[in-house]
């Protein structure tokens, strides 16, 4: 349920209403604007006779019931675009974001070189994998907290947001302390203990796309990191598995738009492991920007040839440069949608 309180409503009528949740059984997690307040309303109960009884207090505008699945991360319960501030830069808003950095961190040398490029290019985070998830037992595996410290001092030379991923509920308050988004990667979309442990970790959380999941899916595991207390989420399309093997996966593509109509949460693509070649992530890259993602976040590497992990789809430096110089009359036609878009609404 949604209920949306009246015009400048007080402390005290707000915690009334949410006083009267809670003796239906329910739990409340409360939107404040500057002029108005929204109460979300999620468990199991009596919703009629909830409904009705909220209505009937002097100080609730209105209350409806919200029919999709995720409750919190919908566009039921808030029709405007989320935007998340993280490092300076805000997510979902009217900046077209760059995430950008190799696959994995492999050395002081490699990462700091990475990092002062695409600094210069306009990124405004530095990826970059610490702990590497492989198919492979014998693959490289991440350098683990060594790498996280070489994030570190890259933002500390930089400035850059560090975004990098976490494998295990274990491990949150450990890569908390030295990166600025927690990135879930897709074979841990469905990691409910993660899920519940990052909900209550106080950092923004970028969530990609299970190899296999679909939309909703991706939505319910957004759904509990909210739920668990952390509203900063940002969703990531990176491609799924279909019997096609011209590409590493397929890239949904729609997806982005789909989600952007279907929830307030910031929508990121990822175009590296969309395609897993190199030669077609500028154009993807385009392709997102035109169809309204939020940023991108993009493998790149000073020796691809000789990267450790995921050569094949990381471009060189001077290729990542080519490219932001290819794609700015694109973001330019975005900020003119976006900006649009705020008249609009």
């Amino acid at each position: 349920m949604i209920i949306s309180m009246k015009l400048h409503a007080t402390r005290g009528e707000i915690d009334a209403v949410c006083e009267r949740i809670r003796d239906f059984g329910y739990k409340v997690h409360s939107i404040e604007g500057e002029e108005r307040v929204v109460i979300g309303v999620v468990g199991t109960g009596d919703v009629t006779t909830c409904l009705e009884s909220l209505e009937a207090m002097p100080q609730v505008e209105n209350a409806v019931r919200i029919s999709a699945p995720y409750k919190f991360v919908s566009r039921e319960f808030r029709p405007g675009k989320s935007v998340i501030r993280v490092n300076g830069t805000d997510i979902g808003g009217d900046e077209f974001v760059m995430m950008a950095g190799p696959c994995s961190v492999e050395s002081e040398k490699q990462i700091l070189e990475t990092a002062y490029a695409v600094a210069r290019l306009g990124a405004k985070f530095l990826r970059g994998g610490a702990f590497k998830p492989r198919t492979s037992p014998y693959d490289f595996q991440g350098l683990e907290e060594a790498g996280l410290k070489l994030l570190r001092k890259a933002k500390q030379e930089t400035g850059l947001g560090v975004i990098t991923e976490v494998m295990s509920d274990r491990d949150v308050p450990m890569v908390a302390e030295y990166a600025d988004i927690l990135q879930i990667g897709a074979r841990n979309m469905q990691n409910f203990a993660l899920l519940k442990t990052l909900g209550k970790a106080g950092k923004p959380v970028m969530l990609k796309r299970g190899l296999s999941s679909t939309i909703k899916e991706l939505l319910m595991s957004a759904e509990y990191v909210v739920a668990h207390g952390n509203p900063n989420v940002i969703l990531c399309e990176r491609g799924i598995r279909t019997f096609e093997t011209a590409t590493r996966n397929t890239c949904d593509i729609a997806a982005v738009a789909v989600l952007n109509e279907l929830s307030h949460l910031p929508v990121i693509l990822d175009p590296s492991h969309a395609t897993g070649k190199r030669s077609l992530v500028p154009p993807l890259c385009r392709a997102g920007v035109a169809i309204g993602a939020d940023g991108l976040i993009v493998e790149c590497h000073p020796n691809p040839e000789k990267a450790m992990s995921d050569g094949a789809q990381s471009l060189s430096l001077q290729q990542f440069a080519n490219m932001m110089n290819e794609l700015q009359p694109y973001i330019a036609l975005w900020k003119q949608a976006r900006v649009h878009e705020a008249v609009v609404a």
